[in-house]
């Protein structure tokens, strides 16, 4: 399948005018969550709601980082999730969990995202 990388701009969720425009993020459907630099989340006043984390990283090794929340925009679709306050040598990663939300899936053959479909409901049973 291969790897490919796309540009997302991250919202403050209270203030929507503070953002910062992440220009390279892995898409990693192999990943829940998704990484942001410390300092970017920062600046525009996203806050640490969740403290010490445990996350496993692919090798086994197990680290400890801070969650708080945002808005993710990639091209046209937005949806507010949780991120990772990604600290200095950790990779910037959009993960399976935001993809859901903007309602995204991978296109491998052409290495870039395109619209999920409709998304499933329950319907009544009447």
């Amino acid at each position: 399948m291969g790897t490919f990388s796309v540009s997302c701009k991250i919202e403050n969720h209270v203030d929507r005018s503070k953002s910062v425009i992440i220009p390279k993020i892995l898409v990693d459907t192999g990943s829940e969550l998704t990484w942001i630099p410390s300092s970017d989340l920062e600046s525009i006043a996203v806050t640490r709601e969740k403290k010490d984390l445990m996350f496993v990283m692919a090798n086994g090794q197990k680290i400890t980082r801070s969650v708080g929340f945002a808005i993710l925009v990639v091209e046209r679709a937005f949806t507010i999730d949780e991120v990772v306050f990604a600290e200095e040598g950790d990779l910037l990663l959009l993960g399976a969990r935001t993809l859901e939300g903007l309602n995204l899936t991978v296109d491998p053959s052409h290495k870039r995202l395109v619209a999920s479909g409709p998304l499933p409901a329950a319907s009544s049973m009447t």
